[in-house]
């Protein structure tokens, strides 16, 4: 199978691109920001970053092996000298991009774009496990899910993919839009629109609009649309968009219809869903409604590309959850949930909703570390889980951070046990100090909340 390739054809189709020693320009077969990641036939982009200038590292890259540059225009006369081709453009970031698109437009395989304010990434990673037992498929690795992430991991995409599941995130208006023309692609499912980035994207309205970006770069494709009926605002604005497969754990009136019928001991759920007047039940190894929803997405991508009962069997299980979100551990004598990759008031609510499905302990404790970028609407929504506590039933709940000195204040004067911590070291001191045998332990926060710290401690308490 002949290799993916840059031309020099290609290079002359950047805006603003200058071609130097252009007649030894060699096609090239990979891409990289990395020049310790050069391999021969490689393409260096030197990216100017908020703490790294790849500028510095362009005679390393060369030293491992990279045949060709690419520069910013302003930093001609410091490789003036350089005998290999290079070329300058006006902005090197912009110019990857481009790139990635002519990559992408190379590739015989499917892409399917992911994006949502809860559940890309575990989406991603089960409809990677099921589409797996039918074809080769390549996925966004860790968050590389931006303006560099997305055209790397299309970069990363090779002939013998016959798929590309891509994640694409955002917190700034325009972010979908610039990955999603780049990405074109083939499916598009956008999980749920909720309370992320208020503090850029002001509201859910705000939430949906940068998001649709990925449905309308879709559509315009002649590509099809993964809708979720569940989501009011996805549900409307989908009525507008014709090429369509939807689904739902609620409404009759779906393509794809699932439902949880019963949930394990473990709190595992049970999943039955119907498609085409077919039923099929599932017990799938990840925990929580929303990763349920997750499953039904992916079911519904998978059956579109024709995969077998037996295969979606088959990759469910080799399902594990993605890391540090809902990763639930049987500790000694109790259970812990690690949901600490990041928050917001949904994935809050979640994660206090499968605790109350968790039978095994009636002890139910919640850790909980600050909910960051809600803009205005902070302390309210902090203040808001006080309701989800309480009809989860949530025994007793620690908090950090100044923010959720809001949840503390509304939880006492529901009569629900809380305590707030102003210091990180008293947090931890008391929870080397205190039992938490027989309990179901949450510990969940916003990623600069660093709250994997805590979760280490229970663990290291709990195994001596």
């Amino acid at each position: 199978m002949k290799k993916l390739n840059l031309t020099l054809n290609d290079f002359f189709e950047l805006p603003t691109a200058i071609i130097y020693n252009a007649e030894k320009l060699n096609p090239v077969t990979t891409v990289t920001i990395d020049s310790r990641n050069v391999l021969k036939n490689s393409l260096f982009v030197a990216i100017k970053g908020d703490n790294l200038d790849g500028h510095k590292f362009v005679k390393q890259a060369i030293k491992n092996g990279s045949s060709v540059i690419i520069i910013d225009e302003k930093r001609l006369k410091e490789f003036s000298d350089l005998t290999i081709p290079f070329i300058t453009v006006s902005d090197t970031t912009e110019a990857l991009g481009r790139l990635a698109k002519v990559w992408r437009n190379k590739l015989r395989a499917k892409v399917i774009g992911i994006t949502g304010s809860n559940g890309k990434t575990s989406t991603k990673e089960m409809l990677s496990e099921l589409l797996s037992q039918k074809y080769i498929v390549n996925k966004t690795v860790a968050n590389h899910n931006n303006h560099i992430g997305v055209p790397m991991t299309i970069f990363s995409t090779n002939q013998k993919h016959d798929i590309l599941v891509a994640e694409l995130g955002t917190n700034h208006f325009g972010e979908i839009k610039y990955t999603a023309e780049i990405l074109q692609p083939d499916f598009a499912l956008i999980t749920n629109i909720g309370d992320s980035h208020l503090e850029f994207l002001k509201n859910r309205k705000g939430v949906l609009k940068e998001k649709s970006f990925l449905f309308n770069i879709t559509e315009a494709r002649g590509g099809t649309l993964i809708i979720n009926n569940d989501d009011k605002l996805l549900k409307e604005t989908g009525k507008r968009f014709k090429k369509k497969l939807s689904y739902s754990i609620s409404s009759s009136k779906s393509d794809v219809k699932g439902k949880i019928i019963d949930y394990a001991e473990n709190g595992r759920p049970i999943i039955a869903v119907e498609y085409n007047n077919r039923k099929m039940i599932f017990e799938i190894p990840l925990y929580g409604e929303n990763n349920a929803k997750n499953f039904i997405a992916s079911f519904a991508i998978a059956i579109k590309l024709g995969l077998s009962k037996a295969q979606i069997s088959a990759g469910i299980k080799r399902m594990k959850p993605a890391d540090k979100r809902l990763n639930v551990k049987k500790l000694r004598d109790s259970i812990l949930i690690d949901d600490t990759y990041n928050a917001n008031p949904e994935s809050m609510k979640a994660a206090f909703c499968l605790m109350s499905k968790m039978s095994l302990h009636e002890n139910k404790v919640a850790i909980l570390g600050d909910m960051f970028e809600l803009g205005e609407y902070s302390a309210i929504l902090h203040k808001k889980l006080a309701s989800s506590i309480k009809t989860n039933k949530i025994g007793s709940v620690y908090t950090i951070g100044s923010l959720m000195k809001n949840l503390n204040v509304s939880l006492k004067s529901k009569g629900i046990r809380a305590k707030h911590f102003n210091e990180r070291n008293s947090l931890k001191e008391f929870l080397r100090l205190n039992d938490f045998a027989n309990s179901v332990i949450l510990v969940k926060g916003s990623r600069g909340m660093k709250m994997e710290e805590f979760v280490q401690i229970l663990e290291n308490r709990t195994n001596r």
